[in-house]
């Protein structure tokens, strides 16, 4: 069985250990993750188990013929070929088998005495056979279009000249090639970094059906569950194995963790007992010798050290001001790029307090939708309308580049068709060209006074730690750009806070701190995220938009959609659509009338005293109509309450980092979900009737899901 096995294996960089008598087994059916604190050491030792680096002392024994397959974190790109040609390029060791095999079998043929030489040769070629088809390399067509495919490229993409791809792209280049190696060891660095949540899915189920052995460094809680049974913890040079998935690691580490912090807090206080006890006599002949026995007890002592990723850091970001009670309503809003519709009458109203995810494909709009929001695009149709008082801030990819927020500020009001009308904003001015502050220079004039003091610990929950926070912004690389762009938006005072891929830079730990930041956050917040976990904690409504197919149909439909629960809520409802679309699903039942309720009869000719009569039934039916969706209505609000408390305790830290916790109150909000489907039901059956009765009833159902 092909297998990759470390012993006492030792790496150091000059006078810091990387790996310290590290001990490691990978073989064909290995899930496992590599976990452990940025700079600890994780790409490294992927480097080593990889061949790529080699290590100081130890053993490394890989079993012969054992494949193994290298996907590093970022700078590969990939130019001179198309897609295809570049791809094709994975069956490289493949195609060496299959002539292996062809010499093979010519051996075979000159082979005249049935002895171990025949026995030897037909061993290689069965061995090599079975690898061949393994890979998939006699159907390599349809392998590599349902890679392609999964990963997000189109089927134009595969005649485009691998140079013209961005970064991102070609990192998925990469990672295809990866995969469709076929290896039995996969050493994969930060996979999902450079995926949306469609190909992060598709990876997912990859994985879970792959045959070899894999490593995966991820900061994708939500993927590591899936996708991992093992935990290998790389801590100050040692290699620790956790048994389970990521949340039982986590759980099984905090545990430690406790013990931990009560032994450091314990040695903490005997070193300020000790070293007080030297102050006070240090200049007392008579106390020489017990100083210095002091002193040396000081220098032997094995200190206790609390790993950096797993320490609780709580960090809280200026309250909003006041605002109206409407943060933001949008009105026939819709953008094109020339003749591509990115999407098009969009309705929204959006109450302060709320968290609104957006939801789609790659090219459905997320990141030009919350542009249009933020004001920085302001060529669009429609109308958008921004509430009283309403600050914002605004965070993408793109404004980390110089450390710019959202553009400046202008008064609030309403945009219509990219009209001005953007609120203010928190967007500063760029630092120009006197010198390159610090970057704890840089966020001490970014924030207020009161923040100052809490400088040091914020920096450090967005890794900036030790001697990063003297680094010149000059120096920085682009996530640490990131980074400090997120961070300096969340010090200003505003109450609409628009987040496009906020966790995209940072590590689990680092996101556990920002979610419960923004848990605490009361006003209003857009985002779009790739980070399911990260989803499903902080949504309280989801906004889906359609994005067009190869045909120029529209994958789900032209109009956007709005579902009034969180991320989980809104898949489990395109599940149960699928299902009905489904040719073999079972024709489902007429749904019910509402109680109480009858059809309104069909109109006809009548006489003076019937039509009297008839307008007072039907005056009697909108009555008990109008009085039964009040009550529908009110249990919809209650529902709608309690569902909002459910999710404020599922988003606090002590709820969502336990997974019993955390599967009660999901049990329950499911629950929930049902019953307000259940009553939506109800309500939109209630407001039919009162329609074909003639009353309006003043409510447009058409976004309500």
């Amino acid at each position: 069985m092909a297998f990759v096995q470390f012993s006492r294996v030792s790496l150091a960089f000059g006078c810091r250990d990387i790996l310290k008598d590290v001990s490691l087994n990978l073989a064909a059916g290995s899930r496992a993750s590599l976990a452990g604190a940025n700079g600890s050491g994780k790409s490294t030792l992927m480097k080593v188990i990889a061949g790529l680096l080699a290590a100081d002392s130890g053993d490394r024994a890989v079993e012969k013929g054992t494949r193994i397959s290298y996907l590093p974190q970022s700078g590969i790109v990939h130019r001179g070929k198309t897609l295809r040609e570049e791809i094709e390029g994975a069956f490289s060791a493949v195609t060496d088998m299959t002539a292996r095999m062809e010499g093979l079998g010519r051996e075979l043929e000159g082979v005249k005495e049935d002895g171990g030489r025949t026995a030897a040769l037909l061993d290689e070629y069965h061995r090599l056979e079975e690898a061949v088809e393994r890979s998939g390399y006699y159907r390599r067509d349809a392998v590599i279009s349902q890679v392609l495919s999964g990963l997000g490229f189109s089927e134009d993409d595969a005649s485009r000249n691998t140079g013209e791809f961005s970064g991102g792209w070609q990192m998925r280049i990469a990672l295809a090639k990866a995969l469709l190696e076929a290896p039995d060891i996969l050493l994969l660095d930060e996979p999902t970094n450079y995926l949306d949540i469609e190909a992060r899915n598709w990876l997912e189920d990859h994985l879970v059906n792959f045959r070899g052995g894999y490593l995966l460094v991820s900061h994708d809680r939500y993927f590591l569950d899936l996708t991992v049974n093992e935990v290998y913890e790389l801590f100050q040079g040692g290699l620790k194995r956790y048994a389970g998935n990521y949340t039982a690691y986590e759980k099984t580490r905090e545990q430690e963790l406790a013990g931990l912090m009560k032994r450091y807090a314990a040695q903490q206080e005997e070193i300020a007992r000790t070293e007080a006890l030297i102050r006070r006599f240090r200049y007392k002949a008579s106390k020489a010798a017990m100083v210095q026995e002091r002193i040396r007890m000081l220098e032997k002592m094995e200190r206790i050290e609390i790993p950096e990723s797993l320490k609780k850091i709580s960090i809280s970001f200026p309250p909003p001001p006041r605002s109206g009670r409407v943060a933001l309503t949008l009105e026939g809003a819709g953008k094109s790029y020339g003749e591509k519709r990115v999407f098009s009458t969009l309705d929204l109203v959006l109450e302060s307090g709320e968290r609104l995810v957006v939801a789609g494909r790659n090219g459905a709009g997320k990141s030009t939708l919350l542009r249009i929001i933020a004001g920085a695009d302001r060529d669009y149709e429609g109308k958008v309308t921004y509430g009283a008082g309403v600050a914002a801030g605004y965070f993408s990819q793109e404004s980390a580049e110089f450390l710019e927020g959202i553009p400046e500020g202008i008064p609030g009001g309403v945009s219509e068709g990219g009209a001005a009308g953007m609120p203010e904003s928190s967007g500063a001015s760029v630092m120009g060209d006197r010198a390159s502050p610090q970057v704890i220079e840089f966020m001490e004039r970014e924030a207020g006074m009161a923040l100052i003091p809490k400088i040091r610990d914020m920096l450090g929950a967005f890794l900036f730690r030790g001697d990063d926070v003297y680094k010149p912004l000059s120096v920085l690389s682009g996530g640490e750009k990131s980074r400090l762009a997120l961070l300096r938006i969340l010090l200003k005072p505003v109450n609409l806070l628009v987040l496009d891929e906020p966790t995209n830079h940072l590590d689990l730990h680092s996101k556990d701190v920002l979610l419960d930041a923004l848990a605490k956050f009361t006003g209003t917040i857009v985002f779009v995220s790739h980070d399911r976990s990260f989803m499903d904690a902080l949504s309280t409504k989801t906004l889906e938009l359609s994005s067009r197919n190869g045909d120029g149909s529209f994958s789900r439909g032209p109009v956007p959609r709005l579902f009034y629960g969180n991320y989980s809520y809104y898949l489990e409802r395109l599940e149960r659509e699928a299902r009905a679309d489904s040719p073999d699903a079972a024709p489902s039942p007429p749904r019910a009338e509402p109680a109480g309720g009858r059809r309104a009869p069909e109109p006809g000719p009548l006489s003076g005293q019937d039509r009297r009569e008839r307008e007072k039934q039907r005056q009697a039916l909108l009555r008990r109509l109008q009085r039964q969706e009040g009550e529908i209505l009110a249990a919809l609000e209650a529902l709608e309450a309690e569902k909002a408390g459910l999710e404020a305790e599922l988003s606090r830290p002590e709820v969502y980092s336990n997974g019993e916790k955390a599967r009660a109150v999901k049990l329950k909000l499911d629950g929930i979900a049902g019953a307000i489907e259940g009553k939506t039901g109800e309500w939109e059956d209630t407001a039919a009737l009162l329609a074909e009765a003639g009353f309006s009833c003043g409510h447009s159902p058409s976004l309500l899901v």
